[in-house]
């Protein structure tokens, strides 16, 4: 299947162009990473959980942090990278694995539940929300969004390379807390397809999940931040709100905020996520 890598029992491999790692063993679980985010992102969190008997599939996707990027996927992110996780999950996984998603990664774990609930035995959902628009416009609609997502993406692929550059890293204020994380996550910023990402946040912009969240029957963790949008006047209360507004759809769900921590919160909030993690599994064998 690929290299013997360092840790335990950790195999790498490619599969249609998403690069896996799978560590440990025991009960299976996909974890995708977020938007121009590293393998890396999920680590920490997988190699915790190996008291508790769990595999974890660590995939990266094309396109991201140095993964080379791919014209099919450009093309046509959301539906492209569907098929692969789906086709990854059929092939390489047991028939009902848990799927795991840190932002971009959490739209991707409930597209597959809502599209395949049979498949799918639980959710957990880092920091992620079914309309991205309407966390900061609640009558926000695809069709509203659209406009404004094509704006986007026409001037992210006509910006100059420094410019671009620079707007990368102005998004990543409030990702993490640490110095050195953040460091990482500029590197990776930097190794990531412009193109890709182009692609990506239009998709998450242009895609409103909430009508599918009914479709998905597996219990769902979804965990949340708000600290880094305190200083905007954001409290734990409100920000939760938001969440339980948009997971309203879900049937079965647990929601639960972190006092601190910012958007990756597998760094930020290490052990709290973790504990929820460890305990939500526990609850669903």
């Amino acid at each position: 299947m690929g290299m013997l890598l360092a840790g335990p029992l950790a195999m790498a491999d490619t599969f249609q162009g998403l690069q896996v790692e799978v560590i440990g063993q025991g009960r299976q679980v996909l974890m995708v990473p977020g938007l121009n985010s590293g393998i890396d992102s999920w680590r920490d969190t997988c190699l915790a959980l190996q008291g508790a008997q769990v595999q974890c599939h660590l995939v990266q996707l094309p396109g991201f942090a140095g993964q080379p990027a791919q014209a099919e996927v450009q093309a046509d992110f959301s539906a492209t990278i569907e098929q692969r996780l789906a086709a990854y999950i059929d092939q390489r996984m047991a028939p009902a694995p848990v799927l795991a998603g840190h932002s971009l990664g959490g739209f991707f774990a409930l597209k597959l539940a809502a599209a395949r609930p049979h498949k799918v035995a639980a959710v957990i959902v880092v920091d992620s929300l079914p309309f991205f628009p309407a966390a900061a416009n609640p009558a926000a609609t695809v069709e509203s969004s659209r406009p404004m997502a094509d704006a986007m993406r026409q001037q992210m692929l006509s910006l100059d390379e420094a410019t671009y550059r620079q707007q990368a890293l102005i998004a990543l204020h409030g990702m993490s807390k640490g110095h050195e994380r953040n460091a990482l996550l500029r590197q990776w910023s930097a190794d990531s397809d412009r193109q890709t990402t182009a692609a990506a946040m239009h998709a998450l912009m242009t895609t409103d999940l909430r009508p599918q969240l009914a479709q998905v029957t597996p219990p769902v963790l979804v965990l949340g931040a708000w600290e880094a949008y305190g200083q905007y006047g954001a409290t734990q209360a409100s920000t939760e709100a938001i969440f339980q507004a948009q997971y309203a759809g879900l049937p079965d769900k647990r929601i639960a905020m972190a006092e601190h921590g910012y958007h990756f919160l597998m760094w930020d909030a290490e052990a709290w996520l973790q504990g929820e993690i460890r305990q939500f599994l526990i609850a669903h064998p």
